[in-house]
């Protein structure tokens, strides 16, 4: 049996940022993940958006520094249309920052922290590998891999993602509410300058995002209709480019397709207990948010920010894995993961109500708040500095 004192099921984004986060500790700590990221050959479809909150944590952990800043865009702006005519615009220069965040592919993080990972003193790689059984005892949990591997460490992480392995094994309730839509994914170059602003579009048929990459490409999420969004997926090239250019306004032109289109479910998840004896949830396998946002990955970097702080804390003497130690972190993370998850749901519904009072409502609230510098700033300072 191989003795850690950090054990994480997880190599994703949320859970290697955890481990690099901890390469000042003195934990020995063990990081399994059936296969390593990977880089596309072109353009990857999987998009995120980073908060400056998070850059500055990535930074800390030594990997923002080492990303590919040609792959890479700063959003200098957003523009956000009701249904109705009304429009909600946001500015770096008029909130008195740089940017409002960075838009860059989910792979080139992970690439980055993994070979940052492999390099790391007091940090066991095991991949490729699959967690087999779980075991809870007083002292330890213990791990037992699939092929015959046996792990014991004072504390298990959960990063495995919305359908977490070790939150199931371990009996953590989470509680999923389907949403009857896709996030249809796709990356476009354009024939108009996007000048480095984020665009969406609430609409009957969903919510519509450009998000700016380098030069003249952008990267769509639509979160739209199971129905429609496999309409989406299985329209030809050129028959895509103009229906996402049309429900774009020609905002930016005429579009070519770089990436194909693909679709994920979409699913509201919360998890009432992040923590248990001996076990903390961290990223996707702790909470989930509808894209809208654009905080998903955001909230998964901030789980691994606090609960490392957390461990950096910790005296030596302390049990890492005692269930009131860790409450403290459940306790960290709760407010923020159930504010953002209920905001963007609550507008989720809003807009996808047909009652029309509602409809003159939410669009009067996007006019008023565009008509407001203090309230637009104050939402954006909220989302630079908290998220």
């Amino acid at each position: 049996m191989q003795q850690f004192d950090l054990i994480i099921v997880g190599g994703g984004l949320a859970g290697a940022s955890l481990a690099l986060a901890l390469r000042a500790s003195s934990l020995r700590i063990a990081l399994i993940e059936n296969q390593p990221p990977q880089r596309p050959a072109t353009w990857d479809a999987r998009i995120y958006a980073v908060s400056p909150a998070n850059a500055e944590f990535l930074e800390s952990i030594g990997a923002w520094r080492h990303l590919d800043q040609s792959r890479m865009a700063p959003i200098r702006g957003m523009q956000i249309f009701g249904d109705r005519g009304a429009r909600l615009d946001f500015s770096a220069y008029e909130t008195g920052v740089p940017e409002l965040g960075w838009i860059l592919e989910s792979s080139l993080m992970a690439c980055e922290f993994w070979e940052s990972a492999k390099r790391q003193g007091n940090l066991t790689l095991f991949c490729p590998a699959r967690p087999q059984a779980l075991e809870f005892r007083q002292e330890a949990v213990v791990l037992t891999l699939a092929d015959g591997t046996v792990l014991s460490g004072r504390l298990l992480v959960g990063a495995d993602g919305r359908d977490s392995w070790v939150r199931q094994t371990a009996g953590l309730a989470a509680i999923n509410t389907p949403y009857g839509e896709k996030g249809v994914v796709a990356n476009f170059s354009t024939t108009k300058a996007h000048r480095n602003i984020a665009y969406q579009w609430f609409r009957d048929d969903g919510v519509l995002a450009y998000l700016p990459l380098p030069e003249n490409r952008i990267s769509i999420v639509w979160s739209t209709p199971d129905q429609h969004a496999d309409h989406l997926c299985s329209l030809s090239p050129d028959a895509l480019c103009e229906l996402v250019a049309e429900a774009g306004c020609q905002m930016l032109g005429d579009l070519a397709l770089l990436t194909p289109a693909q679709a994920f479910p979409l699913r509201l998840m919360r998890v009432p207990h992040t923590v248990a004896p001996r076990l903390a949830l961290v990223g996707d396998a702790a909470h989930g948010i509808h894209p809208l946002s654009g905080h998903g990955i955001n909230l998964g970097f901030q789980d691994a920010r606090v609960l490392a702080t957390q461990l950096l804390a910790a005296q030596p003497w302390r049990d890492i894995g005692n269930v009131h130690f860790l409450e403290r972190y459940q306790r960290a993370r709760r407010e923020e993961t159930v504010l953002m998850q209920t905001a963007t749901d609550q507008l989720r519904r809003l807009f996808r109500t047909r009652n029309k009072a509602l409809g003159g409502l939410r669009n009067f609230g996007l006019g008023l708040t565009n008509a407001l510098p203090f309230m637009k700033n104050s939402l954006v300072r909220y989302a630079l500095g908290a998220i």
